[in-house]
């Protein structure tokens, strides 16, 4: 059995490495009232949820913040709306969300570029033409057999 102060020495270290692990976490991770004026104006729209993002999602929101005075007018307020529209989405919606993008990442470049031609034809359709093209793929789905 180990000495006493032995016992005492690993366990101080290792709070002391989860202290300094902890430190690193924070300062990589910023919570919301730490960030500058300019990266809480760009980033308004995920204020009451910053917190209780992970510290990678943080990082990437903040990758953004430190580009967004780059980005043309436009490509900005498409920006805002975007995250906007995220933080309307239910927890379940955005998993969805996810999954879809990783589904996209994992395309070749061609099929990318097919289905990047799909989507530009149907933006070409009229409201009508839209409307009648997602009933009918509704309907298709519904017609599949349930595993």
């Amino acid at each position: 059995m180990a000495p006493a102060f032995v016992v005492r020495a690993a366990v101080t270290t290792c709070f002391a490495l989860l202290g300094a692990c902890s430190d690193a976490l924070a300062q990589s991770a910023p919570r919301w009232t730490e960030l500058s004026i300019e990266q809480r104006q760009i980033l308004a729209p995920l204020e009451n949820e910053w917190d209780s993002l992970d510290a990678e999602r943080r990082e990437r929101w903040l990758g953004l913040a430190a580009r967004y005075a780059d980005l043309p007018p436009e490509r900005q307020q498409r920006v805002q709306q975007r995250m906007r529209q995220w933080t309307s989405l239910s927890h379940e919606e955005r998993e969805q969300a996810r999954e879809r993008y990783r589904k996209l990442r994992e395309l070749t470049p061609e099929q990318r570029d097919a289905l990047r031609g799909r989507w530009e034809e149907y933006q070409q359709l009229s409201e009508e033409e839209r409307r009648e093209f997602r009933d009918r793929r509704r309907n298709r789905g519904s017609a599949e057999p349930k595993n």
